[in-house]
């Protein structure tokens, strides 16, 4: 799994970042929070919640732990997804 991901902000859109960290680039959902404090082409430091399904795997990013740990609380309660959990966030 990943935990962080450190990389230059490559592209911003729709509540999602590509981070390029050495030539690979992640597509890390954020919330509006964690997204008001990142800029195009910065560097950032970046803690990840990875979610496996059999369909897809999701990265979700979080600016500091307080906001991860709201996340992963959030996701607990029944029928709210990543997704609802993000936008609470937000």
């Amino acid at each position: 799994m990943i935990g962080k991901l450190t990389g230059k902000v490559d592209n911003i859109s729709n509540n999602q970042l590509v981070i390029d960290v050495q030539g690979v680039g992640y597509v890390v959902a954020v919330s509006g929070r964690t997204l008001n404090q990142i800029g195009a082409s910065e560097t950032v430091s970046l803690l990840i919640e990875t979610h496996v399904r059999e369909d897809a795997i999701s990265l979700y990013g979080f600016i500091d732990t307080a906001e991860r740990d709201w996340f992963r609380l959030l996701t607990t309660v029944q029928g709210v997804g990543a997704k609802s959990a993000l936008a609470i966030l937000g």
